[in-house]
């Protein structure tokens, strides 16, 4: 298990599609004070020529906060999908798909931003980030 500085754990990840593309406004989970964040780039993505980068659970994509205090507005900071409506197929073949689309904000290094996560995250997201696995109180 490689760590890169701030970009999770890589391990074996099966399939997961990526159905939140850049521009989609999403739940900040966590309570570090932002409520909803956008989307702005999805790095190490790669894609088709003219189709949107997008970013599935699991994955660090760099977001803008639209809604929160005024110290966490105006610049750019690393978030965790931790929850996507679409289904995720397991290799058991059980399908997960959560109410809603949401993000945890965290720091370079890789530390959660927050103390505390609201809702159940995705086991995928877990396994890929063990910080936020130990704020998680229920892995789906």
């Amino acid at each position: 298990m490689a760590k890169q500085a701030g970009k999770g754990v890589e391990e074996f990840r099966p399939y997961v599609t990526r159905v939140i593309p850049v521009g989609a406004q999403i739940v900040c989970a966590d309570n570090s004070g932002a409520k909803i964040l956008e989307i702005i780039n999805v790095p190490r993505h790669k894609t088709r020529v003219s189709r949107l980068p997008a970013a599935a659970v699991g994955d660090f994509c760099n977001v803008v906060v639209k809604k929160g205090p005024a110290e966490l507005r105006k610049q750019v900071h690393g978030a965790v999908i931790i929850r996507q409506k679409y289904a995720v197929r397991r290799l058991n073949g059980v399908r997960v798909c959560f109410e809603d689309n949401a993000a945890v904000l965290i720091t370079p290094e890789g530390e959660t931003r927050g103390t505390d996560i609201k809702g159940p995250v995705a086991a995928e997201a877990s396994e890929k980030w063990p910080r936020v696995a130990n704020l998680a109180s229920m892995v789906v």
